[in-house]
């Protein structure tokens, strides 16, 4: 081994020396000839102050695993010598802004659930408290709202047009050591399987992803966002050079529910089914091996109405090719209720039909008010269906939002004398009122003003 060495070193300072004797006029390589070497920096420059490290801190419920039978010693809960409840926590992560003027930051739901302070560090060190406007855990995303006016935005690509093999460079702070940047290529597409009741539709890349990039930027080589970095797969839990990120336009698809509604308002297809395998295709004598192979339709479903029957096998969501019926669930489940998409199904017969599906509305498409305002908590919002207002869906008892005078019911045409159409336009209007505003209700036949404080 140290031979080998000897001759490698050897073999270097040979080169070396040969270079340095090059005639002045011969043609020398690009790193040696005057001119610029190629760089990632100027790119980088304009996109990094747009990701963040984001701290949190909170509490969390700690299961107690005292048994029973000993219980009484510990006194009651809270009490002198009684086993904990809670546990106070903090954690470090990454987001990625993705407008700047509205200050939304966009990162994963696992780096925010439960904290009840959330602090976004920019790049030049300032640090601002962030609101949380909403979250779906089942695609673990998140978006937050920071009040600034000198920040930078990163552009959503369109990641249906990204390849195998197309360069991705990841941004992040890992393990809390500052603005960190990695490079490499996409690996793979549409991957599923890290959680099996989770959205799934994974970009798959080498960049070097560890502890504190989730929710980071995963950016093209023009510093567009091509995903948000999620998760990583090692035995260890460092970087192997399989990390995931979930793809911008199921980011931009999520986000935007969440700018609307204050959550995820999922859009139903209503199948029911399993990957094609090849043991399936052979036993169905189906002439694909890939897709979402439908056995039961939901009577009532979109996919019913627009004709999907069972034995079909979906092989396209909006011209996108879909390898199996994970990643069938996870771009739909990214697309909200009442958008069109454009199935393909490969029937028994071997033929290619596309359907135009309008997505039916999940049964939990309530929204929370109290992620629009803490004087409304307890109340539940959904968008009118005449498009005239924001309907009271449910009022808690006793909730803030009882206390002020919403009923079940009721319908929310204006507030003070600005008149809204959506719970977006409602968010947007809450979010300017610190003090006493009027809420114009429709109730019955009657119209009346409610002052909340």
């Amino acid at each position: 081994m140290k031979k080998l060495s000897l001759i490698i070193s050897t073999a270097l300072l040979s080169s070396s020396l040969a270079l340095t004797t090059l005639p002045v006029n011969a043609n020398l390589p690009f790193a040696v000839s005057g001119e610029a070497l190629p760089s990632l920096s100027p790119m980088l420059e304009k996109v990094t102050p747009a990701v963040v490290l984001i701290s949190v801190k909170g509490t969390h419920e700690v299961k107690n695993n005292v048994p029973e039978a000993f219980k009484f010693f510990f006194g009651k809960p809270g009490g002198r010598g009684a086993p904990q409840q809670e546990q106070e926590f903090r954690g470090l992560g990454s987001g990625v802004i993705i407008d700047a003027s509205e200050g939304y930051i966009v990162t994963n739901n696992h780096v925010i659930s439960e904290a009840d302070e959330i602090i976004v560090t920019l790049k030049d060190g300032r640090q601002l408290e962030a609101k949380k406007i909403g979250s779906d855990e089942y695609s673990d995303i998140a978006l937050l709202q920071i009040d600034h006016e000198d920040l930078t935005e990163i552009k959503l690509a369109n990641s249906d047009n990204l390849r195998v093999g197309d360069f991705a460079i990841a941004i992040g702070s890992p393990f809390g050591l500052g603005q960190t940047v990695t490079s490499g290529i996409v690996s793979a597409l549409g991957r599923t399987g890290l959680n099996s009741e989770n959205y799934e539709d994974f970009i798959q890349t080498d960049a070097a992803i560890n502890s504190g990039n989730s929710g980071g930027a995963l950016v093209n080589l023009r510093g567009e966002l091509i995903g948000i970095n999620t998760a990583i797969l090692g035995p260890s839990g460092g970087n192997v050079g399989i990390g995931f990120a979930i793809p911008s336009s199921m980011v931009n698809n999520l986000v935007s529910q969440i700018i609307e509604f204050g959550e995820v308002r999922r859009g139903m297809l209503g199948v029911q089914g399993r990957s094609v395998t090849s043991d399936i295709a052979k036993a169905m004598e189906l002439e694909t091996n890939q897709g979402g192979f439908v056995e039961q339709v939901t009577p009532g479903s979109a996919a019913e109405e627009a004709g999907i029957k069972a034995g079909d096998v979906i092989t396209k969501v909006n011209g996108q090719m879909v390898k199996s019926f994970s990643e069938l669930r996870g771009k739909i489940g990214s697309i909200g209720a009442g958008k069109k998409v454009k199935i393909t199904v490969v029937r028994k017969d071997g033929k290619e039909k596309t359907y135009k599906v309008t997505l039916k509305k999940s049964e939990t498409a309530n929204v929370e008010a109290e992620s629009i305002h803490r004087m409304l908590e307890g109340a539940e919002l959904e968008n009118s269906n005449n498009g005239k207002g924001v309907d009271i869906a449910e009022v808690e008892k006793n909730s803030p939002a009882a206390i002020a005078g919403l009923r079940s019911g009721d319908m929310i045409i204006g507030v003070n004398r600005m008149r809204i159409t959506n719970i977006a336009e409602l968010r947007a209007i809450l979010k300017k009122q610190d003090s006493v505003f009027a809420l114009n209700i429709i109730r019955g036949n009657s119209s009346l003003y409610l002052m909340i404080r």
